[in-house]
């Protein structure tokens, strides 16, 4: 229970610290947004005290030191300068070390803590000689007056089992000054029915302290779904005197819900309720008082009914419990093609119609678990903010990172696997796009270059660009170094779409230095076959002087995909459906006509073709007209001549064994409704494959 309780609460630190790294950059941009502050010191405050709760002594301890520094910062008493924020994204970075770490901590983890905490200490106003230390030890200066606060805690029954500890709560309201605490226990039942893990006490307070409300309520920032928490302010500078504390004692008791006024009229019967007492006065009608009381509890009943619903709209789920719901699902498609597939063979009209409800009810629940795995995109745009903040600051350039379309939704594994091609391309853009300030200003632009992230739907793709404003590609220099590589022919033609794609070889890089973001040849032939391994393509436009615009497309899910099933000498083959233009046919009359060339006029257009016959060397006799399949790969059409086009299919896709996980053109494999095991072709690794041997 534990371990568990450990493992959900760095989840929400991880959580956190994303959120934390994204208002401190925004912290950098508006200094003075005193929301953004609060932010920023919330997410410290919330991983402090849940730290502490959790065991996570050297988080809580560092953090309390970044946290005090923002206190004054939301105080006013210190500016949002660039010197802090570049301090917190590094403390933001230590805490995640933290978390990460087990055991006792090295010297070199605890040294770089000691250095952060010194250097924070250092940005630290002095006033009249004196460093400010924590604003708990600043109470009494002057200009600040005590207030005292009437707190009612009542956690939820269950608040131990989500990882809270009661105790870290009371401890924390006692640093805010003077308290007194009352246990109630009236609710703690007979032993026979008591649980040991649920919390039946609840707690009255009475607390004077020079902090004010907001202090008090940020204690119980972390845990505000799971308390039912009032606040009363009772006094203020000694404003009342004892004489009118006592009157008002049986208004306490009610406030607080020990009595009634029902017990209160039955002890005192001779008093009569507000209500009738207000109507026999003719102070207000009898129609009055039940007007206020139906707002009473209509009220009452409005604020119960949203409270509930807050608590019930979301739940935390872990990652792998999605994965498997979704191979769950996958499976459940098989089953659900095989017997639809056995339904029509053997002409049952009862089990057609029960399998085709099936087949409904299925697609639904497919639908709705791969929408469970959906995450929006700008939660890895956001973490590109920091990339290019220190990247640009590391080689001495001034750049913008600007996004859009990032509610764009993409599976999270699709994300997972794309956080690392996205960032090769983005250093990529930084270094070898954006110029130096002066001689952007040399060449009429402006100092500070612009690297614009952004994502759209496109069918069922997502296609992401990363468009930057830098020199663009240099088209002399990617032929002169492919030249020299060997890579091409020195009297060779290529178009621009062709000398752009030579970036992509392995090794080929045209820095002139070698330096700690490129020039070691090594990024962009590892994005390439990340892309491809994703089912994705990447194509590249470019304008001397004016920029680079890369373009990724991306499948919107990697684990049930719309494909096209085909049929050759006896094997199916799939092709994903989102690459597929058009069917056509291919007769003799057609392959004579080209003259030993593997093309054939398509509208006006020569469509390219390869032979999946020949490509795979599959022996057999050809159909007197076999079908070519019209694909569009990087901007380029290309069929794939197969036996006979079979139709549109529902793919669950399977990994290969490690045997055939490098096979050439071939991705994955699924199951049909047959039983029989068809392969998924690598479309673009196929096309690719096939211009290589070409050049030989």
């Amino acid at each position: 229970m534990i371990d568990q309780a450990k493992e959900a609460f760095r989840e929400e630190a991880y959580e956190l610290l994303s959120e934390l790294e994204d208002s401190l950059l925004e912290l950098e941009e508006s200094p003075g947004d005193l929301d953004v502050i609060g932010k920023v010191f919330r997410a410290m405050h919330t991983i402090k005290g849940s730290g502490a709760m959790f065991g996570f002594d050297e988080v809580a301890a560092f953090t309390h030191e970044v946290e005090t520094i923002f206190d004054l910062v939301r105080n006013g008493e210190m500016s949002a300068s660039k010197e802090l924020v570049t301090l917190s994204l590094r403390a933001r970075d230590h805490i995640r070390i933290l978390l990460d770490h087990e055991g006792p901590l090295d010297d070199s983890v605890a040294g770089q803590g000691r250095d952060l905490v010194a250097a924070f200490r250092r940005l630290t106003p002095v006033q009249g000689g004196v460093q400010l230390s924590s604003p708990a030890e600043q109470s009494g200066r002057g200009g600040s007056f005590e207030e005292t606060f009437r707190i009612r805690m009542r956690l939820a029954s269950d608040i131990i089992l989500r990882g809270t500890d009661p105790l870290c709560l009371l401890e924390e309201i006692f640093e805010l000054g003077t308290c007194r605490v009352i246990a109630q226990t009236d609710e703690i039942p007979p032993l026979e029915d008591l649980e040991p893990e649920n919390c039946y006490i609840f707690w009255d307070l009475i607390l004077t302290t020079e902090k004010g409300v907001e202090a008090v309520r940020d204690v119980f920032i972390f845990v505000e779904d799971e308390v039912d928490l009032k606040i009363e302010c009772i006094d203020r500078d000694g404003s009342q005197d004892d004489e009118e504390v006592h009157r008002r004692l049986g208004e306490i008791l009610i406030a607080r819900g020990d009595v009634t006024d029902a017990q209160i009229a039955e002890l005192f019967a001779d008093k009569k309720p507000i209500g009738e007492l207000l109507v026999e006065s003719r102070a207000v009608s009898p129609g009055k008082v039940e007007s206020a009381l139906q707002e009473q509890e209509h009220l009452q009943k409005v604020q119960m009914q949203r409270k509930t619903q807050e608590a019930s709209s979301n739940i935390r789920v872990s990652a792998e419990r999605l994965d498997a719901l979704v191979n769950m699902v996958g499976e459940l498609v098989i089953v659900q093609a095989r017997l639809s597939q056995s339904a029509l063979s053997r002409g049952d009209a009862q089990l057609i119609s029960i399998a085709e409800d099936l087949e409904h009810l299925t697609n639904e629940l497919r639908d709705s678990s791969l929408t469970m795995r959906m995450l929006p995109i700008g939660s890895t745009f956001s973490k590109f903010k920091r990339l290019v903040r220190d990247l640009s600051q590391e080689l001495g350039k001034d750049i913008e990172l600007s996004t859009s379309g990032a509610d764009t939704e993409l599976d999270k594994t699709v994300i997972e696997k794309l956080n690392d091609p996205l960032i090769h391309l983005i250093r990529n853009s930084i270094d070898h796009g954006i110029e130096m300030p002066e001689q952007r200003q040399a060449m009429g632009k402006s100092r500070q270059g612009t690297v614009h992230l952004s994502a759209s739907h496109s069918g069922d793709s997502v296609v992401i660009e990363i468009r930057d404003d830098g020199k663009g590609l240099d088209r002399g220099a990617l032929l002169a170094k492919a030249v020299d590589r060997g890579l091409i022919a020195p009297e060779a033609k290529l178009s621009d779409r062709e000398i752009h794609e030579l970036i992509f070889a392995p090794g080929f890089s045209t820095a002139q230095a070698v330096t700690s973001v490129s020039g070691r040849g090594v990024g962009m032939d590892v994005v390439k076959r990340a892309i491809d391994a994703l089912r994705g393509t990447i194509a590249i436009e470019s304008d001397i002087g004016k920029g680079t615009c890369i373009r990724v497309k991306m499948p919107l899910t990697l684990a049930i995909v719309e494909s096209l099933l085909v049929y050759v000498a006896g094997d199916h083959y799939v092709l994903p459906l989102s690459s597929v233009e058009e069917c056509i046919e291919l007769t003799r009359e057609d392959i004579d006509a080209a003259h030993g060339r593997d093309l054939i006029p398509v509208r006006g257009q020569l469509v390219p073709y390869i032979s999946l016959r020949k490509h795979f060397d599959i022996q057999g006799e050809l159909p007197s007209i076999e079908q070519i399949v019209i694909t569009r790969v990087n901007d380029l059409r290309v069929g794939f001549v197969v036996d006979h086009v079979i139709g549109e299919h529902q793919t669950v896709i399977k990994s290969l064994g490690r045997i055939y996980r490098d096979v050439e053109g071939v991705s994955g494999a699924t199951v049909l409704g047959d039983g029989d095991v068809a392969l998924i072709l690598d479309v673009p690794n196929l096309v690719r494959t096939v211009e290589e041997q070409a050049v030989v």
